[in-house]
């Protein structure tokens, strides 16, 4: 078992955060199948990383490498089994040509300056996780053909409508915070398990009756002025409607999973209701958020919270032992 690691261990080679502004000191041994050049200032490729061919794990985070930089990566077939490859946090302003990957299962694009997501459908289709956050990109485009995928990262964009989601049947977590949608549109992702949709433009939260299995969603820094349609989200462990426009508690009775519940930052005045509202959960409930509301300047807030919630650990900015 020893030589087995020593040798797994040889063909792995990290030289994150060394300085690198090219690698003509640098020994690439033929056999590698992970390489990670995390952290450098590289503005090209080397040509000898496309003799590679064992290479699955390639890492280009955080470099200078731009649209001209990365073109070599189409050619060189040798690569073609790579099965990771990320250009994160770097100068790109297109999708660059990954077709050649043909069992790709991680891509990620993630903050560079990419204004559409076109040349998307030239990725093979055995992508599990898709990130491109932190973006320009105005439309979601060019990913139906993406039939694998279980995370889809799009955070950080100009986003205005979510669409082109019908055929994700095993997507599993879904990220579209800090972007500009007004309208929740998730066609019956019912095996999906985390959905941010934070820091949009939403004013209901209508639109997840369907997604089952969902266990934590987050919906804070938006306009959402009811609580609704979450009775059948009967898997919820955590919701986060923080920083809204909510009046009351609602339509979360059923949910006796729930153990993280983020109300701060609303406009809820009364505790009257409390109880009856999280009559499924105030057994399992371990953290409740409320600050910042005008129930929260009542005398027996604090009191009042602690008898409804008996196994309460979390609340506001109190620990309850």
């Amino acid at each position: 078992m020893e030589d087995s690691t020593e040798e797994e261990t040889e063909k792995v080679l990290d030289l994150s955060s060394f300085h690198l502004h090219n690698l003509d000191s640098v020994d690439l041994p033929t056999d590698l199948i992970e390489l990670d050049l995390t952290a450098n200032r590289l503005t090209e490729l080397d040509p000898r990383i496309g003799q590679l061919s064992s290479l699955k794990e390639f890492s280009l985070r955080q470099n200078l490498i731009d649209d001209a930089a990365v073109e070599p990566l189409s050619q060189w077939e040798a690569l073609s089994d790579l099965e990771e490859l990320i250009l994160r946090d770097n100068k790109l302003m297109t999708i660059p040509d990954a077709s050649i990957f043909k069992k790709l299962l991680i891509f990620d694009v993630s903050f560079n300056e990419i204004t559409s997501l076109n040349g998307l459908s030239k990725v093979s289709p055995t992508v599990k996780e898709l990130y491109v956050s932190k973006n320009e990109v105005t439309k979601m485009e060019e990913i139906s053909h993406l039939i694998e995928l279980q995370i889809l990262e799009l955070g950080s964009n100009r986003l205005r409508v979510m669409e082109n989601l019908e055929n994700f049947s095993k997507l599993q977590e879904l990220w579209l915070g800090r972007n500009r949608i007004k309208q929740i549109n998730l066609c019956s992702l019912k095996c999906i398990k985390k959905i941010s949709l934070q820091s949009n433009r939403l004013t209901s939260m209508l639109g997840f009756q369907e997604c089952i299995a969902l266990e934590e969603l987050y919906l804070s820094h938006n306009g959402i002025s009811k609580m609704e349609g979450l009775s059948t989200l009967v898997n919820l462990h955590v919701l986060d409607v923080s920083s809204n426009k909510l009046k009351s508690i609602e339509d979360i009775q059923s949910l006796t999973g729930l153990e993280d519940l983020w109300l701060n930052d609303n406009q809820i005045e009364s505790l009257d209701n409390m109880a009856e509202a999280v009559s499924g959960s105030r057994e399992k409930l371990t953290t409740i958020y409320l600050g910042n509301n005008p129930c929260a300047k009542s005398p027996n807030y604090f009191t009042t919270l602690k008898e409804v919630f008996p196994n309460i650990q979390g609340i506001d900015s109190e620990i309850v032992a």
